[in-house]
């Protein structure tokens, strides 16, 4: 989502090289394509100015350290601005048990997914998560709850007859007691714009269950509009925290960056895929980090621990060390590196690289590769010097692609086992040779 504001904001910056000392005529050009920058990704104007007015204040006059540049110094003091602007610290849930959550808001910000995703999340941190289907009017929004839950081996309590929101919502509170339940999540109708007879009903809801926390669930591509709706719906309910979803879409991201300075409410958890796992709890410093292009490497530590294992990852490196590594292994590496998301929101976490692109067809090309192998034998993953011209196009049709890219896939393999042999008999420079032959063809498919 911050891609064009990250690489902005390093356009601005460079404007500050060879620069001895931070003054306020150096300093003006830089701050106006940051201000430029801010307000093209769609930052509420008022925010972005007061954020400008910050950095230069904080900037003027100081003396550039000689063991830093004066880019790297203000990278440093907007940095520490960006996580002000996001909300210092950690916005963890109440520790009050049993704890009620009502989540609300609009149709189509993610509202019903969100619920199932924090009871996985709660899940896996220890909880004893219940849900309870409170959203009566949109067609089919209960059994979407009731197939999420049971995906997830989450209870749930629906009741498909009744329309009458409050006694649901008491029904479920029961049925989460019942179930030694210890948090209830509240997933509430929305309608497609703020609206009286929508925030009537949250208010009766919320009179009648009492939540101990209120989060609104809000569509990161709203722009804008989004720091509206959550005023709207903080001055009904005064809400306790946000979901923000869509992070991985490619809205400009300026809600994220404007809705906790406006309207004072923490984001607490953000959304970055349509999978049930693509949801996070929010960390401002780590955003702030990402939107700077010095990536994320907590976040991307994290993911690796929770999805890869390590024993594989141990035998797939001596695997390597003894240039003994097969397609079959190549696939199973290629399935781990998947679990812990997309490419991009990968490369998004990695120091430098959070502003690029991956190219056009490459998650495509990922994915093909993956079926070549697949429509393979164990023996001929284990040994491609048994593939023929009848097997490889036995292969092709079975993955749906030409022989081409069958041969291009097992050349390329070759290739990478020649480096492996190399690496393991010390022939550096054969091996350098090697590396810039593979570099100009493009490497092994999908990476």
């Amino acid at each position: 989502m911050f891609e064009n504001l990250t690489e902005k904001l390093s356009q601005a910056l460079r404007n500050l090289r060879g620069v001895g000392q931070l003054t306020e005529e150096n300093m003006a050009d830089t701050l106006k394509e940051v201000r430029a920058a801010l307000l093209a990704a769609d930052v509420h104007f008022k925010v972005a100015r007061e954020f400008v007015d910050r950095v230069q204040l904080q900037c003027v006059g100081q003396q550039v350290l000689k063991t830093v540049t004066p880019g790297q110094q203000i990278v440093k003091i907007i940095n520490d601005e960006l996580v002000k602007l996001l909300g210092e610290g950690t916005t963890e849930l109440s520790a009050k048990r049993p704890l009620k959550v009502l989540l609300v808001g609009l149709h189509g910000s993610g509202k019903t997914t969100s619920t199932a995703k924090l009871g996985k999340l709660l899940k896996k941190r220890g909880a004893r998560p219940f849900l309870v289907a409170c959203d009566v009017y949109r067609p089919a929004a209960i059994e979407q709850l009731e197939i999420l839950a049971k995906q997830e081996e989450l209870g749930i309590y629906a009741d498909h007859v009744s329309k009458d929101v409050p006694a649901i919502a008491l029904a479920g509170l029961a049925a989460a007691t019942a179930a030694n339940a210890d948090v209830i999540l509240f997933d509430t109708a929305g309608r497609l714009q703020i609206d009286a007879d929508l925030i009537e009903e949250v208010k009766r809801l919320h009179a009648r269950v009492q939540p101990d926390e209120v989060l609104l669930v809000v569509d990161g591509a709203l722009g804008q509009e989004a720091v509206n709706v959550a005023k709207a719906f903080h001055d009904a309910l005064a809400l306790t925290g946000l979901i923000l979803t869509k992070l991985d879409g490619d809205a400009r991201g300026g809600a994220a960056l404007s809705i906790k300075s406006v309207t004072g409410v923490p984001i607490k958890f953000v959304g970055t895929g349509e999978k049930t796992a693509d949801f996070e709890i929010f960390y401002p410093d780590r955003l702030a980090s990402r939107i700077l292009g010095m990536g994320d490497v907590v976040s991307l530590v994290e993911k690796a621990q929770e999805h890869l294992d390590q024993g594989e990852a141990e035998r797939m490196a001596e695997k390597m060390r003894k240039a003994d590594f097969n397609l079959e292994d190549f696939l199973a590496q290629m399935q781990q590196v998947k679990k812990m998301g997309s490419m991009q929101s990968i490369m998004g976490m990695m120091p430098g690289m959070s502003g690029m692109q991956i190219p056009d067809g490459a998650e495509s090309q990922m994915k093909r590769t993956e079926a070549i192998i697949q429509s393979m034998t164990i023996q001929e993953r284990r040994k491609p010097a048994v593939l023929n011209g009848n097997r490889r196009m036995r292969i092709a049709k079975g993955a749906g692609v030409k022989v081409l890219e069958v041969n291009q896939l097992i050349k390329q393999f070759e290739q990478m086992q020649k480096v492996m042999r190399m690496m393991k008999g010390g022939n550096n420079k054969k091996l350098m040779r090697q590396m810039e032959q593979m570099k100009g063809k493009g490497g092994m498919p999908g990476f």
